[in-house]
């Protein structure tokens, strides 16, 4: 028992042979940057996307309790992880790291190819939502650009003479990527200050936005408030309330991210379950009132194929001066998404790389930046590639089922470190017992997952045995997590 509390404690740190010093990461990190960057993620493409197709296509009105079982079930998933952040404050590989530190190699590895899957899809989702946004705020200042550079490739578009054509690539999209992985490659205390600025901006337009649709909200919109299920699982009813459920849980990787930064922070032991817990509240709050403000303004219906709901939002209350003011805020501001979606990619890389499961070179620094230019630049290739071809619903039910499968596996962590380690140091504990907790969170997102169509799920289960693949073929035998 000993042993295993402090093969666990100990773990974490970069391995002692690294020649590319991942542990010289810059420690610029404290708790107020940490809550930045978890609502930076948080508040971003969930919330200005596909809030709208969840209400319009699955949940009507009552894609308010979607937010809700979404929060609930995020609330517990993220209690286990602060008291895991606050166990190994030095494992910046998140659920990563404390897989394999807690569950061993070979789990370890299903995580972290998990997580490569849900980062990279979802910096592609968000990066396809943005050029959504910039190009209708560009289109409102006369600006028009070719449709075919506008949507995913083979995506049927009309060109300004009325010909229908298919689209060769979401250019913005990629665009935006590449800018976001060279200010991550520029150093993390410049980097982390304009995302924090950046944060600040956004949640001040999210308020903004409340504040002046409130008096046209229209309280007919939430009449029926759970819309009578069409006969397909999925369309309205309870069944559509949690699909919605499960789309909206791309909205919530945001506490994920936070503790993938350990080896940016300061004081991790104290900080990260600050940053985990404050981002998944500030967050909560801010989706269910927007909810109920886009649904109470906009009738359901008008959202199904809406990937842009603010936008149809500021046409409803009819202020001029805001629409332009609106788009342009949520169009800087989803670059905090990108930034923490990319940085947290990029740490899972390198934990992965510190314990051999991934080649040595994805861990190596640069020495002015003290960033892994390396993973920056593969990472922002791959997000580039997706963002460019695929329409942002698919994108976005892998980075939902990817999260899910995330945050289960850490609530198990927790109630097998409580049976496994009781002696272990835990500055954050969570209450209620070994049980009650770590259960109801990997129960409540098991029960999200099973409510996700069959076409993601056997897209993740092809990407899982991809992995499996690669970890026999070189993984297994480069791998030195807990020692072997």
């Amino acid at each position: 028992m000993g042993s295993f509390s402090r093969s666990v404690r100990g773990q974490g740190s970069a391995s002692p042979t690294s020649s590319a010093g991942s542990a010289g990461l810059k420690k610029v990190m404290g708790p107020w940057k940490l809550t930045a960057l978890g609502v930076g993620v948080t508040v971003g493409a969930g919330l200005f996307s596909l809030t709208g197709v969840a209400a319009g296509q699955h949940a009507g009105p009552a894609v308010l309790l979607s937010f809700i079982v979404a929060a609930i079930a995020c609330g517990f998933a993220g209690l286990c992880y602060a008291e895991l952040a606050g166990m190994m404050p030095l494992a910046s590989g998140s659920a990563y790291s404390y897989a394999s530190r807690i569950m061993g190699r070979g789990m370890g590895w299903v995580i972290g190819w998990d997580l490569i899957l849900e980062y990279i899809v979802a910096a592609a989702a968000v990066a396809s939502s943005w050029s959504g946004y910039v190009v209708s705020l560009l289109r409102g200042w006369g600006i028009v650009l070719d449709p075919r550079f506008l949507a995913p490739t083979m995506t049927p578009v009309i060109m300004p003479d009325g010909r229908h054509v298919l689209a060769w690539v979401n250019a913005p999209a990629m665009l935006i990527l590449a800018l976001v992985s060279i200010m991550l490659m520029r150093g993390m205390k410049e980097s982390s200050t304009i995302n924090s600025i950046i944060v600040g901006l956004k949640l001040s337009i999210v308020a903004l936005v409340i504040i002046m649709c409130l008096p046209s909200v229209n309280g007919a919109n939430f009449h029926p408030f759970i819309p009578q299920n069409t006969g397909h699982f999925g369309h309205f009813g309870f069944s559509g309330i949690m699909q919605a459920a499960s789309m909206t849980f791309f909205a919530y990787i945001g506490f994920d991210i936070v503790s993938t930064a350990a080896r940016d922070t300061a004081h991790p032991q104290r900080d990260l379950p600050l940053g985990i817990m404050g981002s998944l509240l500030i967050s909560s709050v801010l989706y269910v009132a927007f909810a109920a403000v886009l649904v109470g303004v906009v009738n359901y219906h008008e959202l199904a194929n809406d990937p842009n709901p603010v936008a149809t939002l500021m046409d409803h209350v009819h202020i001029p001066f805001l629409a332009p003011l609106v788009k342009l805020g949520i169009s800087i501001g989803y670059i905090s998404v990108l930034y923490g979606l990319l940085l947290g990619q990029s740490r899972v890389a390198i934990a992965m790389s510190d314990d051999g499961l991934l080649p040595r070179f994805l861990a190596r620094l640069n020495p002015r930046t003290h960033t892994p230019w390396t993973t920056h630049i593969l990472i922002g290739v791959a997000a580039c590639v997706l963002a460019g071809t695929l329409p942002i619903g698919v994108l976005g039910a892998m980075t939902s089922i990817g999260t899910l499968l995330a945050f289960v596996i850490v609530c198990i962590a927790v109630m097998i470190l409580r049976f496994r380690a009781p002696e272990m140091e835990r500055c954050f504990t969570v209450p209620g017992g070994a049980l009650f907790i770590p259960l109801a969170g990997a129960l409540s997102c098991g029960a999200v997952m099973m409510s996700m169509d069959g076409i993601t799920w056997a897209r993740l289960v092809i990407w899982l045995v991809i992995g499996g693949g690669i970890y026999l073929v070189y993984g297994r035998r480069h791998g030195r997590v807990n020692g072997s």
